[in-house]
C-alpha cells in the first residue's frame, strides 16, 4: 500500500535517529507532510521530504511556540526518550528528575501543545513510544526507565479516554531491543563499565531475544504509520508490542 498518509500532517519528535528518523522517512513515504524535530537539527540531514525544526522537548516554550508556528495537526509522534541504566542504588534524584522530564513531561508539553488544534480539526492520532520494560515487564538495571515508560502508558490511556468522543486517538508502541545509535552507545558503555567485549555486551542482548536477533527501526516504523493512519481507525488506548516475543 501506499499514499496511507496523504493529506495529513505529523509532527514527530527525536527523528534525529533510530526509530524517530525510521518513522519520519516512513512518514515521508506515505505521503505525510512531515516536520521532523530534534533537538541537534544536524543529526536529520538527509532526511528527505520532511521540514526539519530544532526543538527542546524539554521546554514548554519551545514546544509550545512549534504548536503556533505550524498549527493543527493530524498526527502527534513522541519519540523523545532516554534510557538509565542502573537500579535504585544508582538512580540521584537528578537522575530521576531528568527522566522523568524527557521521558514523560515531554510527552505532556506536545500533547499540550498539540491536542487542541486536533479538538478544532475534529480528529488525530497520537502515537507515544513507550517500551516492553516497565509495566509490562521487569526488566533488570532498567529501574527509572522502567518507571517512565510506564507512566507513558498511563498517559497515553488517560488521554484517550479522556477525547475518545471527540474523534482523538492516542496509543502506545512498546519496542523491545532496537537496532539503534542509542543502543550501540550504551553497549559501548556497559562493556567498558564492565570490562567486557563489546561483541560480548551485543550477543548478550540477542540472546535474551525470543526470535533470536534485535528488531529494526523500520519494523517500528510500520506499526506507527499503521497507528497514524485511518486504517487504525477503531484502536485507541492501547500498547502494541513489537518486542520479538520479549514479553511472552
Amino acid at each position: 500500500m501506499a499514499g496511507r498518509l496523504v493529506g495529513k500532517r505529523a509532527i514527530l519528535t527525536a527523528a534525529g535517529a533510530g526509530i524517530g528518523r525510521a518513522t519520519a522517512e516512513a512518514f515521508v513515504a506515505e505521503g505525510a507532510e512531515v516536520i521532523a524535530t530534534d533537538l541537534d537539527i544536524t543529526k536529520m540531514e538527509g532526511l528527505l521530504g520532511a521540514t526539519l525544526h530544532a526543538l527542546d522537548v524539554r521546554s514548554s516554550d519551545d514546544v509550545e511556540a512549534l504548536a503556533r508556528q505550524y498549527g493543527p495537526v493530524d498526527i502527534l509522534f513522541n519519540c523523545a526518550g532516554y534510557v538509565h541504566h542502573g537500579t535504585i542504588l544508582d538512580c540521584s534524584n537528578a537522575d530521576w528528575e531528568f527522566s522523568f522530564d524527557l521521558n514523560v513531561k515531554s510527552m505532556h508539553r506536545t500533547i499540550r501543545a498539540f491536542l487542541p488544534g486536533m479538538l478544532e480539526k475534529g480528529k488525530g492520532s497520537i502515537v507515544n513510544v513507550a517500551s516492553g520494560a516497565g509495566s509490562i515487564r521487569g526488566i533488570p538495571n532498567r529501574y527509572v526507565y522502567g518507571a517512565t515508560k510506564a507512566a507513558v502508558i498511563g498517559l497515553t490511556k488517560a488521554v484517550a479516554a479522556d477525547f475518545i468522543k471527540r474523534g482523538i486517538r492516542c496509543n502506545a508502541i512498546c519496542p523491545g531491543t532496537i537496532e539503534s545509535p542509542s543502543l550501540d552507545d550504551r553497549i559501548a558503555t556497559l562493556a567498558h563499565n564492565s570490562g567486557q567485549a563489546v561483541d560480548a555486551v551485543r550477543q548478550a542482548f540477542v540472546d535474551r531475544q525470543p526470535m533470536g536477533r534485535l528488531g529494526t527501526p523500520y519494523e517500528i516504523a510500520m506499526l506507527a504509520v499503521y497507528l497514524a493512519s485511518d486504517e487504525s481507525s477503531y484502536t485507541t488506548g492501547q500498547t502494541h508490542l513489537a518486542d520479538g516475543g520479549f514479553a511472552l
